[in-house]
């Protein structure tokens, strides 16, 4: 295997994906129960309450709850989740937790703040069910007002980094993601907060994983976030980051 990433496709189009709309342009995805999908959570139940409900057929969210005090457990057992609790604080123990609490072959992860929607998870899920690649990212495809420019920047020198570390040419260290779950316990990861999802992408690349970018869009998330919602969160989550491309 190499760390070549997949070329990327042609951009999306300007739009905001619903199910059935795009269905007849999207994957197939496989019998039902084949695919996880980790939902690491604090504080999320409005955009719960609007994503479950969209989640493909042939998938089960696992809803992590990272010490919610908004109902957002409650939620998600309302729309069938399988709810999780994460003791220890942080997105990494949480995204962690979900992971090894998943039974699927495959696991995909997304946030679940409603800045992106179910309906595209078969973009980052199809190249790992057809053997294509280990890993996959959703490139974002951010509409006006979706991402801040100071995160947007944040987010570009990470990328930047990551690829002269890495040698993969990715563009965004995307939070839609995709690979098997075995595979990703076997790459022993060990942050368990910021970094977490940086460390993934490191460690699949230096075990010599194809990884491969596709374009998801990406839209204003609901509530404010609590990793980079704040300056001290923002600062907080490029220095995990940072430590990580440091090892």
């Amino acid at each position: 295997m190499t760390n070549d990433a997949a070329p990327l496709p042609p951009p999306l189009a300007e739009r905001r994906s619903t199910a059935a709309a795009a269905e007849p342009h999207r994957p197939r995805l496989p019998p039902p129960a084949a695919v996880d999908v980790v939902l690491p959570c604090l504080d999320e139940a409005e955009g719960l309450a609007w994503l479950l409900p969209r989640m493909p057929a042939g998938t089960r969210a696992v809803v992590v709850d990272n010490g919610s005090t908004d109902g957002s457990a409650d939620v998600a057992r309302a729309h069938g989740a399988t709810v999780v609790r994460a003791e220890r604080k942080g997105f990494g123990a949480a995204a962690h937790a979900g992971l090894e609490a998943a039974t699927a072959d495959v696991v995909a992860f997304m946030d679940a703040d409603a800045s992106l929607d179910p309906a595209d998870l078969p973009l980052v899920l199809d190249p790992v069910l057809a053997g294509d690649a280990e890993l996959v990212l959703g490139r974002r495809d951010a509409r006006r007002g979706a991402w801040p420019w100071h995160l947007r920047f944040a987010n570009h020198e990470l990328a930047r980094r990551t690829r002269r570390r890495t040698g993969v040419p990715l563009h965004d260290l995307g939070p839609m993601r995709a690979a098997r779950r075995d595979a990703l316990l076997g790459l022993d990861l060990r942050d368990r907060r910021s970094g977490y999802p940086l460390e993934m992408v490191v460690a699949a690349a230096d075990a010599g994983w194809r990884v491969a970018e596709v374009d998801v869009p990406y839209v204003q998330r609901k509530g404010r976030s609590k990793v980079t919602g704040t300056p001290l969160g923002a600062w907080r989550a490029v220095s995990d980051m940072s430590k990580v491309l440091a090892r």
